[in-house]
């Protein structure tokens, strides 16, 4: 999400305003919160950092006869440096081959996508990029990435077949444009055969912009890409596989913004259009569920991308990570289980589904 820098300064001040119960909780006195947590026990001001730790065992020997009353006493040592970091693992992706699915169990097999021939918008980085990665190594027969961006989409595809050998296409696509994306899908069809799955993880964000200043062209654009460009896409996909009389998974990427009223930035437009798209997801599910589609939709919480990675949102990331039960943002890869599983043959009793990774925020 964008953010101007005068925005990101006046976050101090509106910390003061939060409406959250936890926020307010956090802002009363201490003898107030202590009173609010039911506990009267004293605290103690500081907590001692032993040396050392006193063990005391009490076990029979390897004789099996019974310890003395005084039993065994020893101490072990309190180290307090910092742990070391492991080393930054290498980045793989190992595809999902025969001979292993072979030996998984069925249901084990059912949470694959193993063979399934699968379209990614939006793969070329961040949540699409890492989704992409998570169902090659799931079994994927073949990988297309819809992308706006040539550079980074031819990057991401050549990289991930160099990574994995699945075969994997990138197509130059902006998800307004309906003519551009038949004529992709209609190539996946003739490479790779009918799609069984559509993942739409393309889209915008737009935020601290108020309402009444938000620019109307802005506003259409918002809601070409993340709304129309869900329509368009499903809709070519969902077509493909019809014609096909192949059963098939979409999976539209919305947010919890669908389901609340962000803070403390204003974006009253990307609400909106996330809404459209959770609402698009449930409505195309009743219809399409006589051809055996499914349709279900995945709403991310405040996620940790490159995109978020700006001095002008750490003042609003300390907020939102305050107001995250789990207290922090979403790994990039936090998507990845749950798109495979609503890919897989494992949810086939799923659709008009919408399911929230956020952290728990949406609670409060």
């Amino acid at each position: 999400m964008a953010a101007s820098a005068r925005t990101a300064l006046r976050l101090t001040s509106r910390m003061a305003t939060r409406p959250r119960a936890t926020v307010e909780r956090a802002a009363l006195p201490f003898f107030q919160r202590a009173a609010l947590s039911g506990s009267t026990a004293p605290r103690k001001s500081e907590v001692i950092k032993e040396t050392e730790v006193p063990v005391s065992v009490y076990s029979p020997d390897s004789k099996g006869a019974s310890p003395s009353g005084n039993g065994e006493h020893f101490k072990i040592p309190v180290r307090r440096d910092q742990p070391e970091v492991p080393a930054e693992e290498e980045d793989k992706v190992t595809p999902l081959t025969s001979k292993v699915y072979n030996q998984m169990t069925p249901t084990m097999q059912k949470m694959s996508v193993m063979g399934k021939v699968i379209i990614i918008t939006g793969g070329a980085r961040g949540l699409g990029n890492h989704m992409a990665r998570a169902c090659a190594e799931a079994g994927a027969k073949a990988i297309a990435i819809f992308d706006a961006n040539q550079q980074l989409g031819d990057e991401a595809a050549a990289e991930l077949y160099e990574k994995t050998g699945l075969p994997v296409t990138f197509f130059k696509v902006d998800v307004r444009d309906g003519a551009a994306i038949d004529a992709a899908v209609d190539s996946v069809v003739e490479l790779y055969g009918t799609p069984d799955v559509l993942i739409n993880s393309a889209g915008i964000a737009d935020s601290n912009i108020p309402a009444e200043t938000y620019d109307r062209n802005m506003f259409r654009r918002l809601i070409d890409i993340n709304l129309n460009g869900s329509f368009l896409m499903a809709q070519s996909v969902g077509k493909a596989m019809m014609a096909a009389k192949k059963p098939g998974s979409i999976i539209l990427v919305a947010s919890m913004s669908a389901s609340i009223v962000n803070y403390p930035q204003e974006q009253s437009c990307y609400n909106a259009s996330k809404a459209g798209v959770v609402h698009l997801g449930k409505s195309l599910a009743a219809e399409w569920a006589k051809y055996n589609i499914r349709v279900n939709c995945i709403s991310p919480g405040y996620m940790d991308t490159a995109l978020n990675r700006v001095p002008a949102l750490d003042a609003q990331k300390k907020i939102w990570t305050s107001l995250t039960p789990q207290a922090r943002l979403g790994a990039v890869d936090d998507l990845n289980g749950l798109a495979v599983f609503l890919a897989s043959d494992a949810s086939g009793f799923m659709t008009g589904s919408n399911v929230l990774i956020d952290g728990g925020y949406t609670l409060y």
